[in-house]
């Protein structure tokens, strides 16, 4: 009976689990960031989007060798601890949980921003409000629902960037000629700082986050071992494909575009290729985009605190919990929904700096993981697999580690201090369950003691 009830239902193939990645990435996060990361790369984004996506791909190759080990909720926590140490998984875990609890903030504040931006008369808090009870609901019937509309929505939004580059490509065309679809202005210019294109790598590398957060759907998909690995990658070459192509096009097309607003840079950009059709368009596909960017992340987010539930890492009646229809974790929903009422008051760019905390410190030990597990302990050394276990994964570490580093100072203050909070919390638990565990032993002797002497009396 106990075994059933802390067991997640095992529904999701290849396309589900890479349908709800992207739909947890969004690939039009690419226009919600466009305006800061277009600032941040000093307006060379394709090969700020280059260099991201070599990162994340060093990074995904170790996430597809971890899950093959664990497929198991947890993600990097998981894969740190095991391979590492239980203290350093928790304080990655503790990281990373930057990267899922803001994600739904993110997801409801810029919800509530664009519909505000549509319908003046409603306030941003009554969407945010409207938005997280709909989260709630969705998530709570179960994985299946969440990956039928994430299906839907990628789809729409994969339609819409489509048709936004045939549009930026007919200017490319009839403004000159076929051959000036090929440029290297995209990736440098005169003058470029390379410093700033590694800056704003370092910034971008949050829109391909969703790859990584499938790896917590293990436990609720067939097949993990071979069904995870082959959805990262898909998931992260469609989104390399497409932030790259939308990135050197409007490059192409419009070297001395200027936006008026960081925040609606977007809106501006897509007003000159396609006017107000392509715009209302957009909004359209923008907001269901978010929706089911924030239904995915609450996925995601809920399942992580499952895990560290599971194992009374945070109170295992809480966090622990399955509904026993659903067989969801509806505790976590509820308190996920809670939190990410902040998106009421809080900063969207201060929610995206935390999340790019949290997410590049998870790779980095997850990259660190792979050489830990496979070629220290499991002594996989042979040519290939020195390559395979040590330098390829070597070379992600140092990537997203570096990248980590070009974070703003007080980014990187924030996130260490939650870091050491962490720390203290897993120093205090640890002291918790080593008392409950003694006080256990001794009750468990005393009965056998009052036991024994039952049997003599």
């Amino acid at each position: 009976m106990m075994r059933q009830q802390t067991e997640l239902k095992k529904s999701l193939n290849v396309s589900g689990v890479v349908f709800l990645g992207l739909a947890w990435m969004t690939p039009m996060i690419f226009f919600t960031v466009y305006g800061v990361a277009f600032e941040a790369a000093d307006s060379l984004l394709a090969g700020a989007y280059v260099i991201a996506f070599l990162a994340i791909f060093f990074t995904a190759y170790s996430y597809s060798r971890m899950v093959k080990v664990y497929p198991i909720s947890g993600s990097a926590y998981t894969y740190t601890k095991k391979a590492i140490n239980p203290k350093m998984g928790f304080l990655v875990g503790w990281a990373l949980l930057l990267d899922y609890i803001f994600s739904p903030i993110i997801a409801c504040l810029t919800f509530g921003l664009f519909l505000n931006a549509q319908f003046p008369s409603v306030p941003v808090y009554v969407w945010i409000i409207l938005l997280n009870l709909i989260l709630a609901l969705v998530n709570i019937i179960g994985i299946k629902s969440v990956a039928r509309v994430s299906g839907f929505s990628v789809i729409f939004q994969i339609i819409f960037i489509i048709l936004f580059c045939v549009f930026v490509a007919k200017d490319i065309v009839v403004g000159g000629d076929g051959m000036a679809l090929f440029s290297l202005n995209p990736f440098y210019s005169s003058g470029f700082s390379v410093s700033s294109i590694f800056s704003g790598a370092a910034l971008i590398c949050f829109c391909f986050l969703g790859f990584d957060a499938v790896t917590t759907m293990a436990e609720e998909t067939v097949n993990p071992r071979k069904t995870i690995p082959k959805a990262i990658f898909i998931i992260v070459c469609i989104a390399a494909v497409l932030y790259i192509s939308i990135a050197y096009l409007t490059k192409v097309a419009y070297p001395s575009f200027m936006f008026e607003n960081l925040d609606t840079a977007s809106f501006e950009l897509v007003q000159m290729v396609g006017g107000n059709l392509l715009s209302s368009l957009f909004t359209t596909v923008l907001i269901v985009a978010i929706f089911t960017q924030g239904v995915s992340s609450v996925t995601s987010v809920t399942r992580f605190l499952f895990a560290l539930g599971r194992e009374s890492i945070l109170p295992n009646k809480v966090f622990g919990y399955l509904h026993p229809k659903f067989k969801t974790p509806v505790a976590n929903i509820i308190f996920v929904t809670v939190i990410s009422f902040f998106s009421i008051v809080i900063n969207l760019e201060t929610a995206v700096t935390f999340v790019s905390f949290g997410a590049l410190t998870a790779f980095t030990f997850v990259n660190v993981s792979v050489i830990a597990h496979y070629y220290v302990r499991n002594k996989k050394r042979s040519l290939k697999e020195t390559f395979l276990y040590l330098i390829f994964p070597l070379v992600g570490a140092c990537f997203i580690g570096w990248l980590l580093t070009l974070l703003e100072k007080q980014t990187l203050l924030i996130g260490a201090g939650w870091i050491v909070f962490g720390f203290v919390y897993i120093g205090s638990r640890t002291s918790l369950v080593r008392k409950t565990d003694s006080d256990l032993r001794e009750g468990k002797v005393a009965i056998e003691n009052r036991l024994y002497k039952n049997r003599v009396t």
